[in-house]
């Protein structure tokens, strides 16, 4: 049941990016030919005007198939003939949706849990940061000149100080602004700071659309840490999942949210519930930031492709573009079935 629930979870963030690209092609006059729900064989559909609506076997994604998108036509209402900035509107739509999706969802977890406060609320034996002057109760401001707005933020920088270098955390103490130089402690997970934090806070709605915002930022700047650490080989090939992984980590946030409930029912619910909605925030921004790449197949690349075209005027033939996307998809497939196999791997390991 929990990899069903992943599955149309994982499924869902899909389909409302190709939903972006659908409601653009609309709205530029851009017939489309297919409008799917799922992938796999058709199990219902229908016609409506020029466009085919139909369902597919496997709850995972979708598609939005336009004229004129992989070879040229000669149609008022074929993407190929519509203006460079039309085009474009098209191709970033789905990303954009990730977005906007992944906001909605932040308003809906901080509306109803609050926001992640960067407040330290304890330290562990040992602690560096102690050692240095700090309190419990200490708003963190700042990570080694980073602005800090929530709590995980000082997760993810610590996690990725890989080499332990000296930390320096800025905090606001009963409205004072101090700053603490520290080394952490060295130990067998990693470098650490000893300390203990995040407390949920409630706000009005301008408090909660404002945090809104800044979780979208946290996630979409997590993503591009992320790719920038696994880029410079600070981390490994290993670290990367697929859809196989996903899914699998839902499984485990599901489970552990029953866990958490401790045989009540309704407290289960509402656990897997708000775990699913922030696991959500995390996959939509993250599948919005991995399309805007500029790399062939994807829409970041397509968009690239685009704008050389209206900065110098001339339009690359549509086969040719069709072309240069194919063998990207060709990769990125290649990259995916080595990530998939190697997800398979961790689970029977």
């Amino acid at each position: 049941m929990n990899v069903i629930i992943g599955l149309l979870v994982f499924g869902a963030i899909i389909f409302f990016h190709e939903l972006g690209h659908f409601l653009l092609a609309k709205a530029n006059g851009i017939y489309v030919n297919e409008f799917a729900v799922g992938m796999g064989p058709t199990l219902f559909s229908f016609r409506k005007k020029e466009t085919k609506y139909s369902l597919r076997a496997i709850p995972m994604g979708g598609f939005c198939a336009m004229l004129g998108e992989e070879e040229e036509v000669a149609d008022e209402h074929s993407f190929s003939t519509k203006s460079v900035w039309a085009r474009i509107s098209v191709v970033i739509a789905g990303p954009v949706f990730n977005f906007i999706l992944a906001f909605i969802l932040a308003i809906v977890l901080i509306g109803l849990c609050g926001y992640d406060k960067p407040v330290i609320t304890d330290f562990s034996d040992q602690s560096a940061a102690k050692e240095a002057g700090l309190e419990v109760g200490d708003v963190i401001t700042g990570y080694n000149g980073h602005r800090i707005y929530n709590y995980r933020e000082v997760l993810v920088y610590n996690q990725f100080n890989k080499s332990g270098k000296e930390i320096s955390l800025k905090v606001d103490r009963n409205g004072e602004s101090l700053t603490f130089d520290f080394a952490p402690l060295k130990t067998e997970n990693g470098y650490l700071m000893g300390i203990y934090g995040g407390s949920r806070e409630k706000g009005g709605i301008g408090a909660t659309l404002k945090y809104s915002v800044l979780e979208l930022r946290y996630q979409v700047k997590t993503t591009m840490l992320s790719l920038e650490y696994l880029i410079s080989g600070k981390l490994g090939f290993q670290n990367m999942s697929g859809p196989v992984g996903i899914v699998s980590m839902m499984n485990d946030t599901i489970n552990e949210a029953k866990e958490s409930a401790q045989g009540d029912t309704s407290v289960a619910v509402i656990n897997v519930v708000l775990n699913m909605i922030n696991f959500c925030i995390l996959l939509s921004a993250n599948l919005g930031v991995m399309n805007l790449l500029p790399l062939p197949a994807l829409d970041g690349g397509r968009t690239l492709l685009l704008l050389i075209e209206g900065i110098f005027r001339k339009k690359l033939p549509t086969e040719k573009e069709a072309l240069v996307n194919g063998i990207g998809l060709v990769l990125l497939m290649g990259l995916m079935v080595i990530v998939m196999f190697q997800d398979i791997f961790k689970l029977i390991g």
